[in-house]
Formats: structure tokens, C-alpha cells, sequence
């Protein structure tokens, strides 16, 4: 690839990112105002500590003030162990927000309570994953989640909830326990909602059929440095000799590699499963 593609090629994904993240941003605002608010709860990571200032406060600091207060140092913080990139759109989501917040007005969409929690709570987390899955975020707690996950290459959301949980009692203390309880369903459901379309760190093992070892060898090994184990086999049905190949991957990985493995032989049969659990060095492509 010569500097001018690359150059096209990654100026269209900061394009994808920027879309996005402006996404991400207006659907957020739109779950405060038409769904959060309405019902008298808090959101979750530093938004929902944005919310709470401001409902402690009787409006007097308001949510997009302190939603950049708390954002930047943070980001700033995780800069470096996330990546610059990364960080850059992921506080363009936290003002686009934070300016959104201040300048606009989206009525409530029910009048009912539990409608307010069940729909804001799957929307808000759907708003999360766009973000995500642009390489961004909606920042705040988002940050550390990444950054630990990352670090330690594993799923750390329900450490994020139980932050939220503890943000939400401070909010059941002083504003009533009733719209805590609903903020804590709330929560639960933007967070599960996040665990199961995001699914980076979840991993899975490639089982590859093949008459052609070397060919798919080479070119696995070229793009991706995940280890790969190789047996040799009989087949029962063609009485031909062929080698089994084993390798775990990421889950969104799996789709590119795949592809290059059927270049490499067309005639491939490759087995996909879950891998419930996996012990030994793993080296996860960096968030960028």
C-alpha cells in the first residue's frame, strides 16, 4: 500500500469514527432528556455523576459543565495507555454531548415509568456501543474500563455497574429510593446490553481443516501473531492426509481472518467455537 492509499484509507476511518461518535453523542442526549430525566433517574459513569451534581445542586451546576469537568483529567490520564487516536474522538463524543445537553430540548417519549427504564436503559447502552464500535467512547468510566481491559485482556463492565450501583445509592439516599431502584434496573440493562454486542475480548478457537498447511502458515502468520498449533490427520471418508490446524483469536478478528485463510485454500474447512476460558499468553491487538 503506497502513502496515498494509506492515506485515503485511514482518513475514511477517522471519518466512520467521527460519524460515530456524533451518533453515539445525539443518541446519548436524546436518552437523558427523553428518557432519564422524564422518570427522575441518573445514567451510569461520570454522566450519571453529571446528573446527580446537577439534581444536588437544583440545577445551579449544570450536568454539561461537570461532565467535561470530570472527563478531561481522565482522559488526559489514559492518553497514553489507550492511544491518542482513541482518546481524541472519544472527547469529541464527551463535548458533542456536553454542548447538546446545553442547547437542546427533546420531549419525553412515555409517560410511564417502566417503559422509561426498559427502552432508555437498552438505547443508552446501544449509544455505548456505537461509540465502541467506531474505536471511540462516551468517556469517563468508559476510559478505565478500557484501559484495565486492555491491560488485562478481559471484560470488566460488571465492575463498571457495581461502580454505578454505589453512585446510584448516594443518588436513593438523598433523592428517594424508589427512582434508585429504577436507576439500578436502568443500569443493569444498558450494562448487559453493552457485555453482549461488544464482545472484543471475548475469544474464539479456530479449528482448520487443510491440504495446504503451508500456504494458510504463511499467510496467518504474516497478518496476526496469535500462536497456532498443527497435527497431522487421515480423513476417514477421502483416505487422504491432511493437517488439523488449532489457533484461539479475538472475536472481531475473526471475520479478516477467516477471509484469508479461504485465499490462502479455498477448499478450507474451519470450525468455530467458544472458548469459555483461556490460560497462557494471549497478545490482544491494541485499542486504536
Amino acid at each position: 500500500m503506497n502513502l496515498q492509499e494509506f492515506t485515503k484509507n485511514k482518513n475514511f476511518r477517522n471519518i466512520l469514527t467521527l460519524c460515530a461518535v456524533l451518533c453515539s453523542s445525539i443518541l446519548q442526549t436524546y436518552v437523558i432528556q427523553a428518557f432519564i430525566r422524564p422518570a427522575s433517574m441518573i445514567s451510569s459513569g461520570f454522566t450519571g455523576v453529571a446528573l446527580l451534581v446537577e439534581l444536588l445542586t437544583d440545577g445551579s451546576i449544570e450536568s454539561s459543565f461537570t461532565l467535561l469537568a470530570l472527563n478531561i483529567p481522565v482522559a488526559l490520564l489514559c492518553a497514553k495507555s489507550i492511544s491518542p487516536r482513541f482518546t481524541i474522538f472519544s472527547i469529541i463524543n464527551v463535548i458533542s454531548t456536553s454542548v447538546l445537553l446545553k442547547y437542546t430540548s427533546f420531549p419525553p417519549f412515555f409517560d410511564d415509568i417502566v417503559l422509561n427504564v426498559v427502552f432508555g436503559g437498552f438505547l443508552y447502552g446501544i449509544s455505548i456501543v456505537i461509540a465502541l464500535k467506531g474505536n471511540a467512547s462516551t468517556g469517563g468510566t468508559d476510559f478505565i474500563a478500557l484501559y484495565f481491559s486492555n491491560k488485562f485482556n478481559k471484560s470488566l463492565w460488571q465492575y463498571v455497574f457495581i461502580f454505578n450501583c454505589m453512585l446510584i445509592m448516594i443518588f436513593g439516599a438523598s433523592k428517594g429510593w424508589m427512582y434508585a431502584g429504577y436507576s439500578i434496573v436502568f443500569q443493569f440493562i444498558s450494562t448487559k446490553t453493552i457485555s453482549t454486542f461488544h464482545t472484543r475480548y471475548e475469544r474464539l478457537t479456530l479449528q482448520i481443516t487443510t491440504e495446504h498447511p503451508q500456504e494458510i502458515l504463511d499467510t496467518y502468520l504474516k497478518e496476526y501473531r496469535h500462536g497456532i498449533s498443527c497435527m497431522e490427520g487421515y480423513g476417514g471418508f477421502s483416505k487422504k492426509p491432511f493437517t488439523l490446524m488449532t489457533t484461539v483469536v479475538s472475536s472481531y478478528e475473526v471475520k479478516d481472518i477467516v477471509r484469508i485463510i479461504k485465499e490462502a485454500d479455498p477448499k478450507v474447512i474451519i470450525n468455530i467455537f467458544k472458548t469459555e476460558d483461556f490460560v497462557g499468553g494471549f497478545k490482544p491487538k491494541p485499542i486504536d
